[in-house]
């Protein structure tokens, strides 16, 4: 499957379960810890179950002119980070230019259909009272995007209070 049709099909399949309560942080890097669910394009009936984290850089007004890095996502070989932000870019989607970071730790395989694994982790993540994990859904070839999809999902709920925390602390620093 080329980068189009992996897009494509994210943006028809990925679905944000659970968002992430907790907002990003404006002054620091920001670890954004999810749970991505597919169904096994291998054992039928059965849920893939990456668990990771995506370490978001702090915001800036002035963003440095070099284009967003992308680390960590798995792309398939013919389908470098540079070719993936031009498709991107090619079809009017940017990413600030900061560095994403996805350290994926944990894989595994739920023996039991997509459903099942939605509600046990939408459970698990209610019961902890976890703010900060989000819960995705997306296909298994390509998780990737649907991993963008939720960062950027999350980056851009943040962007009005950043700006606004951003041009505080530039009054603060001013006013002195």
């Amino acid at each position: 499957m080329n980068v189009n049709e992996s897009w494509q099909k994210a943006l028809r399949e990925t679905e944000v379960i659970r968002s992430r309560v907790q907002a990003l942080l404006t002054f620091a890097d920001t670890q954004v810890p999810y749970i991505l669910l597919s169904e096994s394009r291998v054992n039928e009936g059965d849920t893939v179950i990456r668990k990771g984290g995506v370490l978001v850089q702090k915001p800036s007004i002035i963003l440095p002119p070099n284009i967003p890095q992308l680390e960590g996502f798995d792309f398939e070989p013919t389908d470098s980070p540079d070719e993936v932000m031009r498709f991107l870019f090619l079809r009017g989607i940017m990413l600030p230019s900061l560095l994403y970071n996805n350290k994926t730790n944990f894989l595994d395989i739920h023996e039991g259909k997509l459903s099942g694994a939605i509600e046990y982790y939408k459970e698990l993540l209610q019961g902890q009272e976890d703010v900060h994990t989000g819960l995705i859904v997306g296909p298994e070839d390509c998780w990737q995007f649907s991993l963008l999809i939720f960062i950027c999902g999350q980056v851009a709920k943040n962007a009005d209070h950043d700006i606004q925390k951003l041009l505080e602390e530039y009054k603060r620093k001013n006013i002195r």
